[in-house]
């Protein structure tokens, strides 16, 4: 699925076919151009700025209006889930901005207070009814195989809530985290 580095392909430990396991740490993938930045803030909702900033400029160039979405912190507990979304966001970045810049994944260790607050990422659904978002579930697919399990067919809209966490990985927090929780991989 991923070109994860060997340290991050933790499917083998976590997967089984009801899906991913869950622990006391959590995982955000993100690009290696933000990292000073959220060691400085932490995790920001509604996240990178600077292409917030260039979707907008984009948008009022071309005449169309922009309504920036407050967007919650998204996490999984999957390191190598979390490097493919970190893989994903700098290919959404290259678009933009010149530079090199390396997918990264950092440890989230929440207090007990904020654990209970990650949530299932059912907003996922928009996400996976996407056409060519069929990707993502392509490629879970083959990490489910690689680990000797098949991923269940999911359908965005009728899935259990759980299985948004469970099988594919997707969770969130929806407040910022602050960088005390954050460990770099």
């Amino acid at each position: 699925m991923t070109n994860a580095p060997a340290h991050l392909q933790d499917a083998k430990d976590l997967l089984s076919e009801s899906g991913f396991a869950t622990s006391d740490v959590w995982y955000h993938g993100t690009s290696s151009a933000l990292l000073d930045s959220i060691k400085k803030q932490g995790l920001k909702r509604s996240g990178d700025k600077a292409i917030k900033e260039a979707t907008k400029s984009t948008m009022e160039t071309i005449g169309g209006s922009y309504n920036e979405t407050a967007e919650p912190v998204f996490l999984t507990q999957s390191k190598e889930l979390a490097y493919y979304w970190a893989e994903q966001t700098v290919r959404d970045r290259s678009v933009r901005f010149e530079g090199k810049e390396e997918a990264i994944v950092l440890a989230v260790k929440l207090p007990e207070e904020l654990r209970s607050k990650v949530r299932p990422d059912t907003g996922a659904a928009s996400l996976l009814m996407v056409i060519g978002s069929s990707k993502y579930l392509e490629d879970l697919s083959k990490i489910y195989k690689a680990n000797g399990h098949t991923l269940a067919e999911i359908d965005p809209i009728k899935a259990d809530r759980m299985d948004y966490l469970n099988k594919l990985g997707m969770a969130y927090i929806d407040q910022d985290v602050d960088a005390q929780y954050l460990d770099v991989l």
